[in-house]
């Protein structure tokens, strides 16, 4: 199997794994962080923090890295306008991440703060919306693979 394609498919499988993830946090696990109650917030905020690390981290690493990848060893039909367009989704959710999101978690370190609590629900809807066109954009990338694959 040529490089491009398996770096594609383990793209594709990062991306989806996070597409699912995301609509979880957004829609289940970011709303019910007013639920936890004020005497134990804090304690809860920091156990999501440290756990989510270990789903989260290295899988946008992957995502990353595979992205990247693909200047070099693009997939056979995808152009390299695709690649780049994919690239700039995955920098806008990491800069998403590192300017909004952290910071409003960072804050609920010191408490359940609502308009803190609101901000992050709301600016998720960011890394949510552009994490489901990029996995709709590496899938169309595999079609335009295949596609490419069966005309010759």
């Amino acid at each position: 199997m040529p490089f491009s394609i398996l770096l594609l498919i383990v793209n594709l499988v990062i991306t989806l794994f996070l597409v699912g993830l995301i609509w979880i946090v957004q829609i289940v696990h970011y709303p019910l962080f007013d639920g936890v109650g004020s005497d134990n917030f804090i304690a809860y905020q920091k156990r999501h923090q440290f756990l989510i690390t270990f789903v989260v981290g290295p899988t946008m690493l992957i995502e990353a890295f595979s992205s990247l990848l693909m200047i070099w060893y693009p997939p056979v039909g995808v152009g390299p306008w695709v690649v780049l367009a994919g690239i700039s989704m995955v920098f806008a959710i990491w800069i998403s991440t590192a300017a909004i999101q952290v910071p409003c978690h960072t804050k609920l370190l010191q408490g359940f703060n609502q308009a803190v609590h609101r901000r992050l629900v709301r600016s998720n809807w960011i890394r949510t919306i552009a994490w489901t066109a990029r996995g709709a954009l590496v899938v169309w990338m595999l079609v335009q693979v295949l596609s490419a694959n069966l005309r010759v």
